[in-house]
């Protein structure tokens, strides 16, 4: 057990480590991602925006207190949905790094896409409501999309005064182009959403053995503080519980396959179990769509707003 135990998992900015700090946004749900900040010296590096400008305007406040003696000189942003990085544009004079996967992956997702949906989900019925219940706390008109300025692909460090940030690339899993970003010095990982604690991984792209893999990665470097792109700040017994959740995924999902079940078949006649009591559980639809895709990469790739239905359904 370590001193994390004692982080209560509350809004706000949390110090974690000598310089190192988490961002946290209860309950960790849908868009309510995490943030991190490391700082050495007089500058300092920011691990992800929010999903709107509101929230990352509050966000940058509450950091003030550190950054306007060591201002943000590098944004790194660990994949490409929105509660990652449509905050973007306020951290202005910073280098924004991301993986080369990540940075093209953004070009497909702007926040103008989200605001036009939300903008028609009254009229969407059943799967406007869940809409609705997902996104609709959020703000996504008027942003001025900032995209990453720098790319990489597997590694790259990057010096923050005395420290190194390490950035790993562990996708496609999550996305199309995750990153973690270690910090030796402090002993903490900010795993984006290769984690989500104590709610329901949600795998837009797999192959879901990736996504185990960047797990194990995130446990053998034997970090003492992890954050996760959801929920509350976790250690090695949390990444193994997602661990646990993606085997029992791909298991579950690969017998129903072969049993010639439909993906939205295959998802409401899995038995959640011990994950039941996970925040968006109904996500099942998108991780069971996602093991057919690797399964079958002919098949064809399900249109959003049939995933949404899915989960919709589910939801009920």
């Amino acid at each position: 057990m370590n001193d994390r135990i004692g982080t209560e998992y509350r809004l706000g900015l949390h110090e974690i480590g000598d310089g190192a700090f988490a961002y946290l946004q209860p309950d960790g749900g849908w868009g309510w991602s995490n943030a991190g900040l490391v700082t050495s010296k007089s500058e300092s590096l920011l691990v992800d925006t929010l999903f709107d400008l509101h929230l990352t305007r509050t966000m940058l406040d509450d950091m003030s207190k550190i950054t306007s003696a060591a201002p943000i000189s590098n944004l790194v942003n660990t994949h490409a949905n929105g509660d990652h990085c449509y905050g973007n544009e306020l951290v202005t004079g910073a280098e924004i790094i991301s993986s080369s996967a990540c940075a093209e992956e953004m070009q497909h997702t702007p926040p103008a896409m989200l605001a036009a949906m939300m903008r028609s989900a009254p009229d969407m019925g059943e799967v406007g409501e869940y809409l609705v219940h997902a996104f609709g706390d959020f703000d996504f008109e008027d942003i001025n999309y900032t995209l990453p300025t720098r790319t990489f692909d597997t590694r790259l460090d990057v010096n923050v005064g005395d420290k190194v940030v390490k950035l790993i690339e562990v996708g496609p899993a999550h996305t199309q182009g995750d990153v973690i970003a270690h910090i030796p010095d402090d002993g903490v990982i900010y795993t984006g959403d290769i984690l989500f604690i104590e709610g329901t991984p949600l795998m837009w792209a797999g192959p879901v053995g990736n996504w185990i893999a960047a797990c194990d990665l995130i446990i053998d470097l034997g970090a003492d503080q992890i954050v996760p792109g959801h929920g509350p700040i976790t250690d090695a017994d949390g990444v193994r519980r997602v661990r646990d959740y993606l085997e029992f995924i791909d298991r579950e999902a690969r017998a129903r396959h072969a049993a010639g079940m439909s993906v939205d078949e295959a998802a409401a006649d899995i038995a959640l179990e011990e994950f039941a009591g996970w925040l968006d559980a109904e996500r099942i639809a998108i991780n069971v769509d996602t093991v057919y895709r690797e399964i079958d990469p002919s098949r064809d790739a399900t249109d959003i707003t049939a995933l949404f239905t899915m989960m919709a359904k589910l939801a009920v």
